[in-house]
């Protein structure tokens, strides 16, 4: 085997793991305290692109775009739960999935009318766009370095956030027992509106990083979700911890089986039949080990104590 290959996947699995936790822990925060079903928190990843992609052109630096993105997705979260989601905490799941679908069009079709239907592709600074040699077989995109680096920094911000601040005792006390949390005098409705402004941050986050290499693109938060969603019930709901191991395990098995799942296969039968049923096998791969945990611990790997 091609240890310099297996070494480029890993790190392309560590990069999907971190955007997938910096959309999951959003969405753990948002269903683990607010026992909402948002299946819009994928268009706050595709907001954040196209907010980002915005800025990148205004101000002529991407770095500077996503620092004022960020907030400007704080603020546009702090709206949505607002205006829309505060109705829908008392409704039942179903409600709660309908109003959330209802949403995720809304955006679609406002991106469509702000920004046309045609995908936005965000330059990187010369200093981004380049590679580095670690070895002869090994070329690594300094742009890829950059995601490791931002999510490993944001997930460490997020663990002292949750286990070692106020707001973070709040956060744990509303995902074990949010009644309770209220009967003690925690403002539970100010707590679920910064909850789910930092959530639609981190959302956005994701989708201002992963533009430049995808580029901005209407419906590109339809898919995110369905895997983050994984992510969280693999993981845990509610649980940060969770969110993050969860996502770490969910993009090295994506990453790694997509790219070798076939050259295993061709042991065993033809090439033609292992090319065809490699990358399907490898699609099935992570909704396999979702089974997997639901059957044997359904509560998650590494759910919220009290929960």
């Amino acid at each position: 085997m091609d240890f310099a290959l297996v070494f480029v996947q890993m790190l392309n699995g560590l990069q999907l793991g971190l955007l997938l936790f910096l959309v999951a822990s959003g969405l753990t925060l948002v269903f683990g305290i607010l026992d909402f079903v948002n299946l819009a928190h994928g268009s706050l990843y595709m907001l954040g692109a196209f907010v980002c992609a915005s800025l990148t052109f205004l101000t002529g630096n991407f770095l500077i775009a996503i620092a004022l993105a960020l907030p400007v997705m704080a603020v546009i979260g702090w709206g949505i739960e607002r205006v829309v989601v505060r109705q829908l905490y008392r409704r039942d799941h179903l409600d709660q999935v309908l109003g959330s679908f209802g949403l995720l069009l809304v955006f679609d079709v406002a991106v469509h009318l702000i920004w046309g239907p045609a995908g936005i592709a965000i330059p990187l600074p010369a200093w981004l766009d380049t590679h580095i040699g670690l070895a002869e077989d090994v070329v690594i995109p300094v742009y890829r370095l950059l995601i490791i680096g931002t999510g490993l920094a944001v997930a460490a911000l997020l663990f002292w956030l949750v286990h070692h601040t106020r707001f973070g005792m709040l956060i744990r006390a509303g995902a074990s027992d949010r009644t309770m949390a209220g009967a003690l005098g925690i403002d539970i409705t100010r707590l679920f509106t910064l909850v789910f402004a930092l959530g639609a941050a981190l959302a956005g986050l994701a989708g201002m990083l992963v533009a430049p290499i995808t580029e901005a693109s209407i419906g590109m938060g339809n898919s995110v979700i369905i895997t983050a969603f994984v992510v969280i019930v693999v993981g845990g709901i509610g649980s940060m911890k969770g969110a993050f191991i969860g996502a770490m395990i969910i993009g090295l098995i994506d990453t790694l089986g997509r790219s070798f799942i076939d050259d295993g296969f061709r042991l065993i039968m033809g090439t033609a039949a292992a090319e065809t049923a490699g990358p399907a096998v490898s699609a099935m791969l992570i909704y396999l080990l979702m089974a997997v945990i639901l059957a044997l611990r359904p509560q998650g790997l590494f759910p919220p104590s009290g929960r």
